[in-house]
């Protein structure tokens, strides 16, 4: 380890003493072009923002465009938790995959509705298996004795099921219809921001602004 540091260390002063003292960061033809188009002086109006976002994107696939509030407040006071859910318009442009808990009748009204997975003590041991392959956890409200279980392991991934964010519900279906329409979450990380996507630069600024919008009114909600 300590041989390891040392090495790290020298390559470190070779690079110092190539570049006098001053690390460069080189960027592509594409970046450059595209950095030229703002203006890093001044506070762009949003409808302005979106219409520069799509214009800069330069990269192969259809590059998603995000919101990064800073609110203000403190998260470690329960009175100024920020947390909710909310359906884009026009969705996020991400095939979602949805995995729900249910049984009974409410498991056949999820996978009617497109459920990409549905179980129960089933769905329980794939997980703890190892199978993570859907971007949303749905659960009825009976079923979270069972699901309490993957708190370690959804947990930390964000996929916890929370009546806060609508995830734990009695209809299950219309939970399944929500998140493939473009239903996302925001809540507050530790630094007191919201990070969200808000749908991709292939939409257009008009329908990025109508997102914004709606996502900005619940926050402010």
């Amino acid at each position: 380890f300590q041989w390891l540091l040392v090495l790290h260390v020298a390559w470190a002063l070779l690079l110092l003493i190539d570049y006098g003292g001053i690390v460069i960061m080189k960027h592509g033809k594409k970046y450059v072009e595209s950095a030229k188009l703002v203006d890093k002086a001044k506070l762009y109006e949003v409808a302005e923002a979106l219409e520069l976002a799509t214009k800069t994107a330069s990269a192969k696939f259809d590059e998603t465009v995000e919101m990064h509030i800073r609110l203000g407040v403190d998260s470690r006071h329960a009175d100024q938790q920020v947390r909710g859910a909310v359906v884009l318009p026009n969705g996020t442009g991400k095939k979602v995959r949805v995995a729900v808990f249910a049984k009974g009748d409410a498991a056949k009204a999820a996978e009617a509705a497109g459920a990409d997975v549905v179980g129960d003590m089933d769905l329980l041991e794939k997980i703890q298996g190892g199978f993570m392959d859907f971007d949303v956890c749905i659960a009825t409200p009976d079923m979270m004795g069972v699901v309490g279980r993957l708190g370690k392991v959804l947990g930390p991934r964000g996929l916890m099921p929370s009546p806060k964010a609508g995830t734990v519900t009695p209809d299950a279906a219309k939970a399944v219809e929500e998140a493939k329409a473009g239903k996302i979450e925001y809540r507050l990380d530790k630094t007191n921001i919201i990070h969200c996507p808000i749908g991709k630069v292939s939409f257009g600024a008009e329908k990025l602004q109508e997102n914004f919008d709606t996502l900005m009114g619940a926050i402010i909600k």
